[in-house]
């Protein structure tokens, strides 16, 4: 794809916080981690209300999985707030262009690369590439994930299996390594892990333990890293309206989606985006080794 797209101001943007829909038309796409143009409704990704305050001014973030979903939205509201961009994304390049000709409407820089984490050489090229661009890195943000669906234990593949966790851990460790010679005292370190990880989903078996792996890493490296200055730290989502979500469940289970959480609904992004932005920024800086849990209200007890 060649060709520039066009910016649409107001497509995934909300001007007021109201009500949000409860259910969404059944949907289901083939492609993993899945697209966000195709959705109907398209995720809600911004909050006009929410202009920012500079609080990542002059700083700059590498995000993997920036292009759609809650990379969008975190990239987005990264971008309020004054961080230059560097999104990771796998081969979805309407969705993260259409990103970066929105964060660039903010008087930030973005740059795009297009990449399999799966590869350790992708995460040594985003960082050199950040830093040949930017000049430093102080934010990561490991986002990029796959969620299979399966019924049983016995329909995950040993292929299936090597393949989520190549794709949800392998890169956390690949990600951190390559950028950990560029971080300083004050960067942050953001995972995204997930609901499962503490509660399990019979339908996610692999994803649920990649996730719980992910939270173990967070904790770990925060341990490990602490004494540089470096905090790490992860943000645990519900369901959201987002791509990982219509490429994961059959579109019976997608037009049910949130509906048995406390809340009654799935997140749109740009609910979940802010967790983001608040372990980014230095009013966190007594935060390390937890994860914030953006859940609809499901009480958890760690």
């Amino acid at each position: 794809m060649d060709q520039d797209y066009p910016v649409y101001p107001y497509l995934g943007v909300i001007k007021k916080v109201v009500e949000q829909p409860i259910a969404f038309p059944p949907q289901h796409q083939e492609q993993a981690p899945g697209l966000e143009w195709p959705m109907v409704p398209r995720p809600i990704f911004d909050y006009a209300g929410f202009t920012g305050s500079g609080k990542l001014k002059g700083k700059v973030a590498i995000i993997t999985g920036g292009d759609s979903g809650i990379g969008r939205a975190v990239a987005v509201a990264f971008a309020k707030e004054g961080a230059d961009l560097t999104i990771v994304y796998l081969n979805e390049e309407f969705d993260a262009k259409e990103t970066k000709q929105y964060v660039e409407l903010f008087n930030i820089n973005c740059l795009l690369i297009q990449g399999d984490l799966r590869d350790p050489a992708t995460s040594e090229q985003a960082v050199h590439r950040t830093i040949e661009k930017y000049g430093r890195l102080d934010i990561v943000v490991n986002n990029a994930a796959v969620q299979p669906y399966t019924k049983d234990i016995m329909d995950v593949s040993n292929e299936q299996l090597e393949d989520t966790f190549r794709t949800n851990v392998y890169p956390l460790f690949y990600m951190v390594k390559a950028s950990l010679p560029y971080l300083k005292k004050g960067s942050s370190i953001i995972n995204t892990a997930s609901r499962v990880a503490y509660e399990g989903d019979k339908n996610v078996i692999d994803y649920s333990a990649s996730k719980g792996a992910v939270v173990s890493f967070t904790r770990s490296m925060a341990l490990s890293l602490v004494d540089k200055g470096i905090r790490v730290n992860g943000v645990a989502p519900g369901p959201a309206w987002t791509p990982l979500t219509v490429s994961t469940y059959p579109a019976n289970h997608v037009a049910t989606l949130g509906t048995d959480i406390p809340i009654g609904r799935a997140a749109q992004p740009f609910e979940i985006a802010p967790a983001f932005v608040y372990l980014a920024t230095d009013t966190s800086l007594y935060v390390t080794g937890q994860v914030v849990h953006v859940n609809g209200g499901i009480i958890r007890n760690s």
